[in-house]
């Protein structure tokens, strides 16, 4: 027995923003100078993003690019050339007023495609990097699900954008009790850690970072079921790597920290981990029909096929969901498998995700 998929849900904010007015956005809110303004466009044209959306209403984001302040929103660029943006604690309020809602709509739909009952889930599995509160998001979800008051909970926070893969490692160990249903839901506010003022790495992390939640209802299920069955889980530390990519809690929201030798360090040391982890199930990288690349950005999936040797039309998914949903952390490989299950991708299918660490997480679908 092992962990199968029942019914997935996604969920993004209503305000889509289109690539244009996202840099209008970084002009208003980062730039000091008129050689910052010229350094811009490059960034967002490079990003491999269309559209993105934001937890924020269509108005404030209206005021920032406009320059007006009909809302009054704290998020508002201030007149002072030191201006940092809003201050970590109102920055967790907003992420609590708006991520559980999204995640909510996310299970719910989830939910109704799984054909399981809200009252009969067991388990509830919460992914989230960019906010903190308590009660949280998977006490907004029990309550506003209907979920039972006996519901497990386990939490995974700070994993960064590989963390529905361990979200779904967490379910597929609870699915060792034959009666377990299971509800895995990942949501995240990224924007709600724009980074204001200019800071070169920090605005590539601007550039590409965006809002979105999604959910899987799973049980355990045999072999001989035809539904996508995680069978496999796998982790790996990248050496010397410590620096290259961290996220931490700052006075002005959490910090992204992204260096530019994240995708060689990928292309040089992903290979032969992977090879090391799919022979333990008696595959090879050949034998992968499918891929669901994290799109941290286009260079880390280029990366990705460089160190595999795979075509663009491997990583087609990936970069569409990239193209029109932009990078929203963990639930983004979610995203890409609903679209990869919908076109019936072949399998077996791999997801890979990085995070902070710098950490490579992968899983096995079949």
């Amino acid at each position: 027995m092992t962990f199968g998929i029942l019914g997935m849900g996604t969920a993004v904010p209503a305000s889509a923003v289109a690539q244009r007015e996202a840099e209008a956005i970084a002009r208003a809110l980062c730039c000091r100078t008129e050689e910052h303004a010229t350094w811009l466009p490059g960034v967002y044209e490079q990003s491999g993003i269309r559209t993105r959306y934001l937890a924020f209403e269509p108005e404030v984001v209206a005021d920032v690019v406009n320059g007006t302040r009909h809302t009054g929103s704290i998020f508002l660029p201030s007149s002072g050339a030191d201006d940092r943006g809003p201050t970590t604690g109102q920055r967790m309020q907003h992420y609590r007023e708006h991520a559980g809602p999204l995640a909510r709509k996310a299970a719910a739909q989830a939910l109704d495609r799984s054909g399981v009952r809200a009252r009969d889930i067991t388990h509830l599995v919460t992914v989230s990097c960019t906010g903190f509160s308590a009660p949280g998001a998977d006490v907004e979800l029990m309550r506003g699900l209907g979920l039972a008051a006996t519901t497990e909970r386990t939490h995974l926070g700070f994993m960064g954008c590989h963390g529905a893969l361990n979200g779904l490692r967490v379910a597929r160990a609870l699915c060792a009790e034959p009666k377990a249903r299971l509800l895995v839901c990942a949501v995240e506010l990224c924007s709600v850690h724009y980074h204001y003022g200019w800071d070169a790495q920090k605005l590539v992390a601007n550039a590409l970072f965006s809002d979105g939640a999604a959910a899987v209802v799973g049980a355990a299920v045999g072999d001989a079921e035809t539904t996508w069955k995680v069978k496999a889980n796998g982790s790996c530390l990248i050496p010397d790597s410590a620096d290259a990519m961290s996220w931490t809690v700052g006075d002005h929201g959490f910090e992204m920290t992204l260096s530019r030798a994240v995708p060689a360090l990928i292309a040089r040391h992903l290979r032969p981990w992977l090879e090391r982890w799919l022979a333990t199930s008696g595959l090879s990288v050949e034998a992968i029909r499918s891929w669901a690349v994290h799109p941290g950005g286009p260079r880390i999936v280029a990366a990705v096929e460089e160190a595999l040797d795979l075509g663009r039309d491997a990583t087609a998914v990936s970069r569409d969901v990239l193209a029109e949903y932009g990078n929203m952390s963990s639930p983004t490989l979610l995203f890409i498998l609903e679209r990869l299950r919908q076109e019936n991708g072949p399998r077996p299918c791999v997801a890979l995700g990085f995070g902070p660490g710098l950490h490579a997480e992968a899983a096995l679908f079949q």
